[in-house]
Parts: C-alpha cells; structure tokens; sequence
C-alpha cells in the first residue's frame, strides 16, 4: 500500500507538472508565424523566425540550471519541500507569461519563460523519489508509469491549449498555473514528511558542489553523457520543430497541431504503460535499437509527404518511450552510488543541453529550409545508437573479468 500510495503521488505529480508546462506548445508557432507583424513578433524588428528560436532556447535553459541543481539540492534537503516550492514557483512564471503576452512584451516573456523553466527542472526529484524508494523490476516499472505520466501530461497540456484558445491567448497560461498550483496541494497533501537533515552546509555550497554536471569527472558517466547527448539532440530536433514543420507543410493552426500532438503522446503514454517489464537482452542493446528507430523516425518526417510526416511523428512515440524507460532504469541500478538526485538530474540536464543547442542551431538553419534541423537530428540519433552499441561491447568486456574474480 505504501509504494501503491508513493507511485500514485509521483504520477498525478508529473501529469500535472507536464500539463502546466505543455499548454503553449501549440501556441508559439503560429504566434510567431504570424504574417502581421507586431511589437511581439518583430520585436526590435528582428526576423520572427529568429526570436521564436530563441523563445525556444530561453525556457530550456532555464530547465538546465533546473536540472542541474535542483536533484542533487533534494539529496540534502528532501524531495517533498523542493517539489512543493518549485510548484509555486512555476506557477507564477506562467502567471507573468500571460501578464507578457497580454502587453505584448517579448523581453517579459522570455524572462518569464526563463524562470518557468528553472523551477520545471523537478522532473528529476521524482524520478529520484521512486528510484530511492523502490527496488528492482518494480522501480523499473514504476519508472516507465512516471514517463507515462509525463507524456500523458504532454497529450492532455496541448488538447486544454487548443479548446480554451478562443477565449483569449492567456487564458492557457492562466489553467497551467492554476494546474501547477494543484501540484503543491498534492505534494503537500500525498507525500509523507522527511527527515530533516542535519547537515549545516548552504544551499549555495550544495548547489556549487554537487551540482549534477560534477558526475562528468567519472568515467563512465562522461560516456553516458556524450551519448544521451547526441540522442537528445535528435529528440529535440523533432521535439521543437515538428510544429513548425507542420505549419510550413500544412499550414496547420494550433488546433491541428494539438490534435497531431494527441497521436505522438498518446503513443508514448501507451507504450510506457505497458513497458518496464523483464527482457533477456542487456539494457544497452535495447536502448541502441531504440536509437536506431528514433533516428528514422525523425529522418522519415524530414523527407516525408505531410501524411507519411504525420506518421512518423505519430510512431516516433514508442520508440522514445522505449528507449527512456530502459536507460532511466538502467542508470538508477548502475550509478545509484553517485546519489539517485545527482544521476537522474544528470540525464534531465543533458535533455536540456541538447535543447538549448538545437534551438540556438536550429534557429540558424531554419532560416534556410526546416527539414535540415531534422536532417541534423536523424544523424545524431544515429550515432548515438552506434555508439551505444559500441560501449556496450565494451563494458562486456571489462565487466566480464571482475564478475569471474568475484566468482
């Protein structure tokens, strides 16, 4: 009953964390696309496209220092205060997002964007939660329902954004304040006190010292960053610019785009939910073949048609999924002495990296076709599957001895 009651918790918590921050997905690009020009599209009359990049690249980053600090600041000072007051926090950056769109102040809104990020970084204070609660094939699969949450956040986010968007471009932004601020009642009402620490070190100390991106001196942990991040470069190629695509193809509106977003998460809710089960093959080989269909999928909607594009979009949910449960369980069993905050922020943090860099790129080669921002990715994905495959033959390798010495 106690890790029945914890799951739910960490579930109805990432749903709707995710709801609140996928509501403006399917608003920006047309804002941004628009053919009339304003003091928010144009602003200091640059190209539109260029500050939609950067619209794109201000949020994550702020959910990369997010990430960065936020996981290993729960290790010392508890998961429930930090979800609670990241909640509240987000929830006053969608309010001031809404207050920006309404003057129509572009440098408001991307400080807005900024902070909201920040404190979304907390999807890793979840995963941390579950990771030191439960154990085994049961973290596994909880761990695959807390993604399912996510992605189902995604889904829900962009069908509320799309049916109360005739009533005005804030009001999304109002709902997902409204749905972050729930989330603190949950976190305070669903998860049990903790502990306080007695350790007298500064939050300031923490935040310097056992950020997540320290991990980076070990070996091993260089290694999975180098190959998540050329993974999550191809995702957020697809992630930031599907949307896009669809309105440069299409000519598709928020509402269409919402609906197409319904398939792609709809996808990766159900494929989450029914993954997380025992396999006979090694966790790195799962996740190179994952990879290895991520990339297609991305390289198919490059080249596609609209409906063969929608596809791929739509079949880009089960591998992603796939591959984001085998490698969060696979990491919270294989470097859990490093702290599960510190580890799982790690991978939230080179997501965040690899949006940053996409948006900043991406924003560049838009200005010359679309589809080379999801060439670039394809290729990535696919390298980071080779490599995947690579490093798997690897640790074979050198783990083989020390399992036959301790025999």
């Amino acid at each position: 009953m106690k890790n029945a009651i914890l799951i739910t918790a960490a579930c109805l918590l990432a749903l709707l964390s995710t709801i609140g921050a996928s509501l403006p997905y399917p608003i920006l690009p047309p804002l941004f696309a628009a053919e009339a020009p304003n003091a928010f599209n144009h602003y200091m009359g640059l190209p539109s496209k260029l500050l939609f990049g950067l619209a794109l690249t201000i949020n994550p980053l702020g959910l990369l220092i997010g990430s960065a600090l936020l996981g290993p600041l729960s290790d010392r000072y508890g998961r429930r205060p930090l979800l609670m007051r990241t909640a509240v926090g987000a929830a006053i950056g969608h309010a001031i997002t809404a207050w920006a769109l309404l003057i129509q102040s572009y440098p408001l809104f991307i400080v807005a964007r900024f902070i909201t990020g920040l404190l979304e970084g907390n999807g890793a204070i979840a995963r941390a939660m579950l990771a030191d609660q439960l154990q085994g094939p049961l973290r596994l699969r909880a761990m695959s329902w807390l993604n399912g949450a996510f992605y189902l956040g995604w889904l829900v986010g962009p069908i509320l954004a799309g049916a109360t968007l005739a009533w005005g471009v804030t009001v999304p932004f109002q709902i997902a304040a409204g749905a972050l601020m729930l989330v603190a009642v949950l976190v305070a009402v669903g998860l049990p006190r903790e502990t306080p620490s007695l350790l007298t070190t500064s939050w300031w100390q923490v935040a310097r010292d056992r950020h997540s991106l320290n991990l980076l001196r070990h070996q091993e942990l260089r290694t999975l960053f180098i190959v998540q991040l050329a993974l999550t470069c191809g995702v957020a190629s697809f992630y930031e610019f599907y949307p896009l695509w669809l309105v440069e193809t299409a000519h598709y509106h928020a509402q269409e785009i919402a609906w197409v977003n319904v398939g792609l998460c709809g996808t990766m809710t159900m494929t989450s939910l029914l993954a997380g089960g025992p396999s006979r093959h090694a966790p790195l080989l799962r996740a190179g073949w994952y990879a290895s269909a991520v990339a297609l999928a991305i390289l198919i909607l490059a080249v596609g048609n609209i409906w063969v594009g929608i596809a791929a979009i739509v079949l880009f949910g089960i591998p992603n999924a796939l591959y984001n449960t085998v490698i969060q369980g696979w990491c919270a069993e294989r470097f859990s002495a490093h702290g599960q905050g510190a580890v799982m922020g790690l991978l939230s943090t080179t997501f965040c990296i690899a949006n940053i860099v996409v948006a900043l790129g991406g924003s560049l080669l838009i200005l010359v076709d679309t589809r080379l921002v999801l060439v670039a990715g394809a290729l990535c994905a696919a390298w980071s599957a080779w490599r995947m495959h690579g490093w798997r033959r690897h640790l074979n390798a050198t783990d083989a001895p020390d399992l036959k010495a301790a025999a």
